[in-house]
């Protein structure tokens, strides 16, 4: 039987292996819409309405929503820029406020990232700690503990 500490050790590394295929399976992206209008609705869904108050450009009616469609659907018609383009060129327009999504590159992935590995991170230090915890109030009763209890007892008689 191997012990304790090997044990954990490959318990780590099998946690911080998940974790981390976890996150690549999440941070990749699937082939995307097929038609026109499958586009539209895929892009003015991740972008915010610059009148509205926490609805996407695909919900809101706001004449500015409107302006926004019109001008995704002018582009994809077009057919020279991809929906990333379209979504910088919003952007450009109206500034990172129109983004409901941040982006999945640079420090917008770090923002996503960080919080699930802090959470990671602690939760393998609560582990750490509550099985450290059990080790050190075990119920045995070292000799010095068991002295001093009969030198109580005797001083109390």
């Amino acid at each position: 039987m191997a012990p304790k500490s090997v044990n954990s050790k490959w318990s780590w590394l099998l946690l911080v292996v998940a974790a981390v295929a976890l996150l690549a399976f999440g941070s990749t992206r699937s082939s995307g819409p097929k038609t026109q209008a499958d586009r539209i609705d895929a892009i003015t869904k991740v972008l915010a309405c610059p009148t509205c108050q926490g609805e996407s450009v695909y919900v809101s009616r706001a004449s500015a929503a409107e302006s926004i469609r019109a001008e995704v659907a002018r582009q994809i018609s077009g057919g020279q820029r991809s929906d990333d383009e379209i979504i910088g060129y919003i952007e450009a327009r109206f500034g990172s406020r129109v983004l409901l999504v941040p982006r999945s590159t640079g420090l917008d992935s770090l923002i996503w990232i960080l919080p699930v590995f802090a959470l990671i991170c602690a939760v393998g230090t609560l582990g750490f700690a509550f099985r450290r915890w059990r080790v050190v109030g075990s119920d045995s009763v070292s000799d010095e503990d068991a002295q001093m209890v009969e030198r109580a007892l005797r001083e109390e008689k």
